[in-house]
């Protein structure tokens, strides 16, 4: 008889078992330290993250598959394999940066932010969030995404007495809590139908599915893709996002934005490339349709901002994520009508690097504006050259980056990528219309570069920056402008390994 005693391959599972042990560190350290050396536990907190991601190089040179089924090898809930280890490394990257900006927002609130709570919610998520692309098991991929969301919804709310952080945080956990709902009786349904929750088992046994189970197959696999799109923040279940940026401390709004994406692109491939590639007729239109709202919308949201509204220039950062959102999603559907399901894949994920990069780095030149003006308004940046011309010019090439213009090769680069996922799916119409959402979306972040450098219409005045808040922008102006001048290393690194 086989024993039912698993091994655990402890290596496979060290980024997210690291950030989550160093999240316990932090939450009983807090108390013991005093008010005044608070500030360790930041530090404590970034370290633990640098960890994390150091922990993925020695993972690097094969698969590694851990908790799997007694008398079958491949079907386990944990694989690190190279998709697993790309995406660990773009969220746990993401969490990195985002816990830098935080040291210094968490300063400048001066003691509005309980500092305990907030850098144990952050490793909280940001270890559910690299557990989730590892899971190959249905019921561990809910696990993981809530894992991930339930601290984001804390975080968001955490500024305390703040009734628009308290407001955007409920509106966050409501619509999150009902798209969960919808996912789990989805799960429920795909459960009932294959009589597994192995996404290999799945794979196999849903071709199999007797027809008068045939109609409950298809609406499981439809529901279940909910709770993933609505962590994309693709329409319609992107309504949660401009609030929930504006309310949300800023560097928390900053990891939403790449991290929750991350989450949720990398648990819909899971679901649906890995566990239901024979339901391509089903899921493919549906995501193309969803890919074809969300950039229009999106890009639509950020045109229509006002330069002169309170938080304008964070709400046209979270309306352009939801445009963002769409380029997204459009190799995703193109996998199932194409005949290179991974290329198809890898053109998502080397879009999401590339976001990643580009987005935080705009995040962070942001928190560096909101310093000094804290309604975060576009006009805020009218002179930004005359004050820092270094940020002006970073924050310039970032917005062109997403834009997909020269100097940012990389935005460029990664869109072609897109386009050519599209056109060899045979999804002409889907590359059209991302097409005129390119051109729209060119206006509003080209409107916004050119302000940078007019004319101020007050003294400039310039102030000391931070560290950290220094370290954030460097870094991620360093990886753009790197990607920029060899981007192909990007495709070289997202390839997929999937398959």
């Amino acid at each position: 008889m086989s024993s039912l005693v698993q091994s655990v391959d402890w290596l496979a599972i060290a980024p997210p078992t690291l950030a989550a042990v160093v999240g316990l560190v932090v939450l009983v350290a807090d108390l013991f330290i005093g008010e005044d050396k608070k500030a360790v536990l930041g530090w404590v907190s970034v370290a633990g993250l640098a960890a994390s991601a150091l922990m993925l190089l020695p993972l690097r040179d094969g698969d590694r598959a851990t908790f799997c089924l007694t008398g079958d090898a491949h079907a386990c809930s944990y694989t690190a394999d190279r998709f697993t280890l790309v995406i660990q490394f773009l969220v746990l990257g993401g969490a990195l940066l985002a816990a830098l900006l935080s040291v210094t927002a968490l300063k400048d609130a001066n003691k509005d932010l309980p500092e305990g709570e907030f850098w144990f919610l952050l490793l909280s998520s940001a270890a559910g969030a690299a557990l989730l692309p590892a899971s190959r098991d249905l019921a561990t991929l809910i696990v993981a995404l809530e894992v991930a969301s339930l601290p984001a919804f804390a975080l968001v709310g955490i500024k305390r007495g703040d009734k628009k952080s308290s407001e955007a945080a409920l509106k966050f956990f409501l619509s999150s809590v009902t798209a969960t709902a919808v996912s789990l009786m989805g799960v429920s349904f795909v459960y009932a139908t294959t009589g597994s929750l192995y996404l290999t088992q799945i794979a196999d046994k849903i071709q199999h599915v007797d027809g008068q189970f045939h109609t409950l197959a298809q609406a499981g696999v439809v529901l279940t893709l909910v709770g993933f799109a609505f962590k994309t923040a693709a329409v319609p279940f992107h309504f949660w996002v401009p609030d929930t940026y504006v309310g949300a401390p800023l560097p928390i709004a900053a990891y939403l934005s790449v991290v929750g994406k991350a989450v949720g692109f990398s648990g819909l491939i899971l679901v649906t490339v890995v566990a239901l590639p024979s339901y391509g007729d089903v899921w493919g239109p549906a995501l193309a349709a969803l890919a074809a709202f969300t950039m229009t919308v999106g890009n639509v949201g950020a045109l229509r901002q006002q330069a002169t509204r309170a938080y304008s220039a964070v709400r046209l950062l979270a309306w352009s994520s939801v445009g963002q959102a769409g380029y997204l999603l459009v190799p995703i559907a193109s996998a199932a009508y194409s005949k290179d399901a991974e290329k198809a894949i890898g053109s998502t994920v080397a879009y999401a690097l590339m976001y990643a990069v580009v987005n935080l780095g705009a995040f962070a030149v942001a928190a560096l504006v909101a310093r000094t003006s804290p309604l975060n308004r576009i006009s805020d940046y009218r002179g930004l050259y005359a004050r820092s011309p270094l940020s002006a010019l970073i924050l310039g090439f970032f917005l062109l980056c997403l834009a997909g213009l020269p100097p940012g090769i990389i935005g460029l680069f990664a869109k072609v990528t897109v386009f050519a996922a599209a056109v060899d799916a045979g999804l002409g119409w889907l590359a059209v219309v991302m097409a005129v959402n390119v051109v729209i979306a060119l206006f509003y972040y080209l409107q916004w570069t050119t302000l940078l450098f007019r004319a101020p219409e007050g003294e400039s005045e310039k102030h000391r920056v931070p560290a950290p808040l220094t370290a954030a922008i460097a870094l991620t102006a360093v990886l753009g402008i790197v990607l920029s001048g060899a981007p192909q290393l990007v495709l070289r690194f997202s390839a997929t390994g999937l398959f």
